[in-house]
């Protein structure tokens, strides 16, 4: 059982929530014991999330919650710009279907299991953990079932924010998707060790690079002015197979003017997307080094290649390697076989895993989350930079070996 927050002098050194993947709408998500009685409430994680939004016309049964009167200064946390029925108004954003609504601000309790890094200790509750009580129709477009979005993002009533600041851990979360369905990813929050069978700790493998800020909100319902709380990084080249793809260096960087361009990261989005002309050269390029036989394209995706004959090794299929330069030549980020091919026709084809964007896109690339699965991703808000790992399938690991569960070998 949740243990009480009066235990807070005794502080957990980190928490962590398990994470699964909804193979129907290619989501990620997690069970968080929240209300009075507790009941498990299903949100689907969003990276660049701002606040905790959650379905409060359907099936909201608690007896802790409390709204939040004007004009506390947990408002002026929230964002809050305006009053519903004298109770805080907050903007809540669904980007799947990218429809915002203005919410009422509430508190309730919120119970997370604590880690040392290694096992899965005991429960803590926070008792006044802040969400956003939304109209039933924010959550269309999510997996079935789930009842809120639980945002990640730079903000101070972020998922991670809260509980960081509630229970004095370090302002640092890493996420770890599992690609595998049968078995759980995590968010960690705190720091370090992340320990995942057998016994490799992944905070040792991490290379860093720093987060950039957007000055202006990338979300359609962002107001024009305020810095956007996505998570960007700053790409300076891209290679495949450690040649330099020819692009235009200008789309990496962010235009401060109007926010456009950059690098940002999205679990929201499950392939990476690109710029169209971005697009098209790296997909030139990937072509031009894989031997395999190009086939009808799938959608979404715009290069398929026959699976006949393409070698298997621990890293997914053996195919060309994608590396996304950083600050430096000697950092970069690389991308495996496992996280930049999906297999689609029982595996007679596959597809490189990126997206064309449209014309008007905001954002030149959009690190989507099948890039990111078994690779542990840490984001230290106080020093304002990006922990990652590569695939830990290169390590003999993966997302779904945490707390030495019983999995099979990656």
């Amino acid at each position: 059982m949740p243990s009480s927050s009066a235990e807070i002098s005794d502080r957990p050194k980190a928490l962590v929530i398990p994470v699964f993947k909804d193979s129907a709408k290619l989501q990620y998500i997690a069970n968080i014991d929240m209300r009075t009685p507790i009941s498990a409430v299903s949100f689907t994680i969003d990276l660049g999330g701002e606040n905790v939004f959650v379905d409060c016309d359907k099936d909201y049964l608690t007896s802790t919650h409390r709204p939040i009167a004007c004009p506390a200064a947990r408002c002026s946390l929230a964002g809050s710009h305006n009053c519903i029925n004298n109770t805080c108004g907050v903007i809540a954003y669904n980007p799947v279907i990218h429809v915002a609504t203005v919410g009422y601000l509430g508190s309730d309790i919120i119970s997370i299991q604590s880690t040392d890094g290694k096992y899965l200790t005991r429960y803590v509750s926070q008792q006044h953990f802040l969400s956003v009580c939304t109209p039933s129709y924010l959550v269309e477009g999510l997996t079935n079932g789930v009842q809120g979005m639980a945002g990640l993002g730079r903000t101070r009533v972020s998922l991670p924010a809260q509980l960081s600041a509630y229970f004095r851990i370090p302002r640092t979360f890493a996420i770890c998707l599992s690609s595998a369905l049968a078995y759980d990813g995590a968010i960690f929050i705190g720091n370090g060790p992340y320990v995942f069978s057998p016994d490799v700790d992944a905070s040792t493998l991490l290379t860093y690079t720093p987060l950039l800020v957007n000055p202006i909100r990338t979300y359609s319902a962002y107001v024009r002015g305020d810095a956007s709380w996505e998570y960007f990084i700053g790409v300076k080249s891209i290679k495949i197979n450690e040649r330099v793809v020819p692009i235009d260096t200008r789309l990496l960087s962010i235009n401060a003017t109007d926010g456009y361009g950059g690098t940002k990261i999205s679990t929201v989005d499950p392939y990476t997307v690109l710029a169209p002309s971005i697009y098209k050269a790296v997909v030139e390029a990937f072509v031009k080094e894989f031997k395999a036989t190009r086939v009808a394209s799938v959608a979404p995706f715009g290069a398929c290649f026959s699976s006949k004959g393409v070698a298997s090794s621990r890293t997914g299929p053996a195919v060309p390697t994608i590396d996304l330069v950083l600050q430096s030549e000697k950092v970069y980020w690389r991308m495996v076989g496992a996280n930049s091919m999906v297999y689609v026709n029982d595996s007679k084809v596959m597809c490189l895993a990126l997206v064309e964007a449209g014309k008007y896109v905001k954002t030149s690339i959009v690190i989507g989350s099948h890039q990111i699965e078994d690779n542990l991703l840490q984001f230290d808000l106080d020093s304002s930079r990006m922990g990652f790992t590569s695939s830990l399938l290169l390590s003999q690991t993966r997302c779904g070996n945490f707390n030495g569960r019983n999995v099979p070998d990656p």
